[in-house]
């Protein structure tokens, strides 16, 4: 029996276009939010070269609360609470919570949301993978808090 390479080969080839074509072919089943993308972006003027937030601007104390964000899944509103003008906690005040399935997504999105926000700082973080809508509610909110209480 002797084997022959070139087939091989040959259906190999085959084999691997016909993967990409079909890879090529998945389409998602919706596209995210717009806002989502634009949300991650940062904007706007950079820290001083402190690098601390608001270096330049006043330093606010005390808590604010952003705007209720309409996602496709539920209400999504963050209050922000900050210290000399940095972000000390946020607190979710509503999230998607009409079945079990928002309710566990919340669970496991909120808290990874908040400590991705203390660390940066700012709304400039990145969404929580499966949980696409409530972080782009969350990313909103929190926006629309830190720029009541000026940044």
């Amino acid at each position: 029996m002797t084997r022959n390479p070139l087939r091989r080969v040959v259906l190999g080839a085959a084999a691997t276009v016909s993967g990409i074509v079909l890879l090529l072919a998945l389409k998602p089943h919706s596209a995210p939010p717009p806002a989502l993308a634009h949300a991650t972006v940062p904007a706007g003027p950079r820290p001083s070269s402190s690098g601390a937030p608001g270096a330049s601007g006043p330093k606010h104390t005390g808590t604010v609360t952003g705007d209720t964000e309409q996602t496709d899944y539920g209400p999504v509103q963050v209050q922000v609470t900050l210290a000399n003008g940095r972000i000390t906690g946020v607190t979710a005040l509503r999230t998607p919570s009409d079945n079990p399935r928002d309710q566990e997504i919340a669970s496991y999105a909120i808290p990874q949301l908040t400590r991705e926000a203390i660390a940066a700082q700012s709304a400039h973080i990145d969404a929580v993978s499966g949980a696409s809508y409530t972080s782009a509610g969350y990313i909103q909110s929190l926006q629309s808090a830190l720029d009541r209480a000026g940044g």
